[in-house]
Formats: C-alpha cells, structure tokens, sequence
C-alpha cells in the first residue's frame, strides 16, 4: 500500500519547469554556506579572502552570493582552495 497521496516535490518541480533551477539555486546556496563558514573558522575577512584568491573584492561577492548560479568552476575551485579545501564534483 503507498502511504503517500499525489505526487513528489520533485514531480511538482518539474511538472512547473523550474526542477534545473531551483537544484542549481541549492547547489550554490550550500557551496556559498560552506565557504562562509570556513572563512570564519579561518577568520578570513572578504578582503583577505580575495587576496588570497588572487581575484577581486566583487568576484568574491558575486562567489558568496547564494542566489547567483552564474559563478565559473575555475573561482568555485580557487575559492575552495583559499580555505585550504578542494572542490569535489561528482557526476550523478
């Protein structure tokens, strides 16, 4: 017996055309939290993160910014690598 009524999230997202957006919205609020935070484990203002990324205050704006998803792999992997980490991609 299904124990669920109607449809899944997912099926409602999609039903509305919105699922890639709204997946690659969340993919790049959780990557903006986790730089955030190892910055302040770090205790790295945004012009020493910047520095150490070799970019500019506005770039790592636009990296931190959780709502744009237009941010290019190679400042992801340099943002990344600024607070001692790596960028891991995986295809699913």
């Amino acid at each position: 017996m299904n124990d669920h009524i109607g449809s899944s999230f997912d099926d409602f997202l999609e039903e509305g055309g919105i699922q890639e957006e709204v997946e690659n919205v969340a993919i790049k609020r959780v990557l903006a939290w986790q730089l955030r935070q190892e910055m302040d484990k770090k205790r790295l203002s945004k012009t020493m993160m910047a520095r150490a990324m070799k970019t500019s205050r506005a770039q790592l704006d636009r990296l931190l910014d959780d709502t744009n998803d237009k941010v290019q792999l190679d400042t992801m992997i340099r943002g990344a690598k600024a607070v001692g980490r790596k960028l891991k991609l995986e295809l699913a």
